[in-house]
This record gives structure tokens, C-alpha cells and sequence, in this order.
């Protein structure tokens, strides 16, 4: 509302327009030194603070690494009706406190150490002209200067080896993942099978051994090791999925026996992997007239008749033979386990002296 001169009046509600208005220059509150800055001994006490929770941070990460072997497993700590796992509550214990201290460290730091003083950043085109680049420089210099930093040079170090140590207790739990696959542990581990010396073949439905003079030309009977029924849960799983095997009975004017494997067949009957080289799927399209084993998946394509080497598909491995004879009873046994790891190739497979077509 307008006088009659034209200067401002009290609007109706009794608030004057001039206070409407943004105001042009808000200003900065006056900065007050902090005690810190002000008094040297409590400077030195806080950076003495900052420096022992940094230092504390390796020594519970070594104690996380400690208590990883030391704990045993099962063990338990019962606070009355509650109880947890001794592990879980020590490896937390030290990896927390140990992150929270880090976190501790740096507040103290920012609120202590750091320059508290209020800086006004003006708006600005996104792009950056030579001269605000060097000003940023400068900026920067004087940051890293109030951080503190170069007259306590301890801080950074301090810092830093907190951090990186703090990884130290990720990087043990690692060995939770599994055994480190070597070449010893590959040798004991995927490259065996439960097949031995003297295990009978048995009929992967009934358990029943399987008898030679029982298996007919041309027929196929899906076999494991008979010590598998001695396993259970996980153990039997791994078990099967690496010991499964086909018993197959062929004319023996019909196929080739490589010399080298005239005592690992009983008239005719071999017995193959049942676990395809590519990529491990169950093998089970058996052709009788051409004596072909074929993998539904994708369709990888193996002679049986001639050592089970690869005719069609991308399998590139033959599919390994297991040596049997028979016992005293008449019944098929293994001769000694796979002499090549069964299953499908990886990386680390050295298959320069798998069984190749023509082997002898």
C-alpha cells in the first residue's frame, strides 16, 4: 500500500514490506577460536587421542586374525538364557570396535584438528577458467594445510595404516570360501574317486553287484562304486557325482581295445564315466548299432567302442575308462580308480596325456 508521497506504509497486518525483501548481505558470524587452537596442552591431548585410537585399529586387526584360528568353531558363550557362538562374538567384537574407532579418530580429527573457519563459495560457470583453476590449487594447499597435516605428520601415516589394516580381517575370512585350489588339493579332492582296488560295480537303483556273465550284447546298466552306500549327505553327493559310471557289454569283434587296455575289459563289458568332459552333464543315449554314447544337453558324441573318444560335439576330452575285472564270485569289480580325472575340463586341466583316439 502506497502513501500519498509514494514511500512505503505499514501493510494491514501490521508487517512492513521492507522485510519482505532478501537481504543483500547476510554476512558471517564472528569466528571464535576454539579451545584446541587456543590452549596448546589440549591441542597435544587431543592429538595424542587421535593417535592412540589409530593405534589400536592394527592391534585389533591382528586380534581378529588370532581369535579366526584360535576359536574353536563350536564353541559357545552363554550370557544366562542367551547364548552365541564364541567366534562370531570375537571376530565382531574386534572388527567393530575397530571400525568404530577409525570412525571416532576422524570426527575428533574434522572437529579438533581441522580449521573450523566458515568459507563463502560463490556460484560459478561450470567451466573452470585458468585462473579459478590455479585459485583452486591454491585453495587446495591451504586446505591440506589447515587439515593439520604438515605440523602433525603422524596423523596421516596413522590414518592410513588404520585403514589398510582394518582390510587385514576381509581378506583372512577369504579362507572361508574354501580350500585353496592347488595342484595338491586338486589331486585330492575332484581328481579322485571313491573307486579302489577290488569295489564291486554295483546297480545304481538296487545296490545289487553286477554279475558278467549276467550282461547281455549291446545291453547299458547305470553302476556306482558299492563303498558309496558307506557315505552320507554331503560327502555322498560328491562322491556320486564324481564315481557315477556306465557298464556297457559290446561285441568284442565289433570294437577296438587299444593294447594298452586289454585287462581293463571282462569280454567285452567296459565301463566309462557317466559324466560328460564338456561341462559334466549325466551321459545316457546309449546307440547300440553304432555303439555311440550321446550327451543330451549339448549333444557331445562318444565312441564306446573305440576307447570313448570324442566323433561329434564340443567335448574335447574322451570319456575316461574305468579298469575292471571280475572277483572270485564272478562279479565286476574296479581294477584301481580312473587313471585321468573324470568330469568336465577347466583351466588348470593339463589333458596333454588323456587317452586319444588310436591310443595303444
Amino acid at each position: 500500500m502506497v502513501g500519498t508521497e509514494g514511500s512505503p506504509r505499514a501493510m494491514s497486518d501490521g508487517h512492513n514490506t521492507d522485510l519482505d525483501q532478501p537481504v543483500t548481505d547476510p554476512g558471517l558470524e564472528p569466528h571464535v577460536e576454539r579451545w584446541a587452537d587456543a590452549d596448546q596442552a589440549t591441542g597435544r591431548r587431543v592429538y595424542r587421542e587421535i593417535l592412540l585410537m589409530l593405534g589400536l585399529v592394527p592391534v585389533l586387526a591382528i586380534a581378529f586374525v588370532v581369535l579366526y584360528f584360535a576359536v574353536p568353531r563350536d564353541a559357545t558363550i552363554h550370557l544366562g538364557p542367551l547364548y552365541m557362538s564364541a567366534m562370531s562374538f570375537s571376530l565382531g567384537t574386534t572388527a567393530g570396535v575397530a571400525v568404530l574407532l577409525i570412525g571416532l579418530s576422524l570426527i575428533q580429527w574434522g572437529r579438533q584438528i581441522m580449521s573450523d573457519r566458515e568459507w563463502i563459495q560463490e556460484r560459478h560457470p561450470l567451466e573452470s577458467s585458468k585462473d579459478e583453476r590455479e585459485a583452486f590449487i591454491t585453495e587446495w594447499k591451504a586446505g591440506v594445510e589447515d587439515s593439520g597435516v604438515p605440523r602433525r605428520k603422524l596423523l596421516l601415516g596413522a590414518a592410513g595404516g588404520a585403514v589398510g589394516m582394518i582390510a587385514l580381517p576381509a581378506l583372512v575370512t577369504l579362507a572361508d570360501l574354501g580350500p585353496k585350489p592347488g595342484p595338491g588339493m586338486r589331486r585330492a579332492t575332484i581328481e579322485r574317486t571313491i573307486w579302489a582296488p577290488g569295489i564291486r560295480l554295483v546297480n545304481d537303483v538296487t545296490y545289487l553287484p553286477i554279475k558278467a556273465e549276467e550282461v547281455e550284447i549291446g545291453q547299458l546298466i547305470n553302476a556306482q562304486p558299492e563303498n558309496l552306500k558307506d557315505l552320507e549327505g554331503v560327502e555322498l553327493q560328491r562322491a556320486k557325482a564324481k564315481s557315477s559310471i556306465l557298464v556297457v557289454r559290446m561285441d568284442p569283434d565289433s570294437i577296438k581295445i587299444p593294447d594298452s587296455r586289454k585287462d581293463w575289459q571282462v569280454g567285452g563289458i567296459l565301463s566309462y564315466s557317466k559324466i560328460c568332459t564338456h561341462v559334466g552333464c549325466p551321459v545316457n543315449l546309449w546307440e547300440q548299432q553304432t555303439h555311440h554314447l550321446l550327451c543330451p544337453c549339448h549333444q557331445s558324441t562318444f565312441d564306446l567302442g573305440d576307447s570313448g573318444v570324442v566323433v561329434f560335439g564340443p567335448a574335447a576330452r574322451s570319456l575316461p575308462q574305468l579298469p575292471i575285472t571280475v572277483d572270485d564270485k564272478g562279479y565286476l569289480v574296479a581294477r584301481r580308480d580312473f587313471t585321468v580325472p573324470v568330469g568336465p575340463s577347466y583351466f588348470e586341466r593339463d589333458s596333454r596325456h588323456d587317452y586319444k583316439k588310436g591310443d595303444n
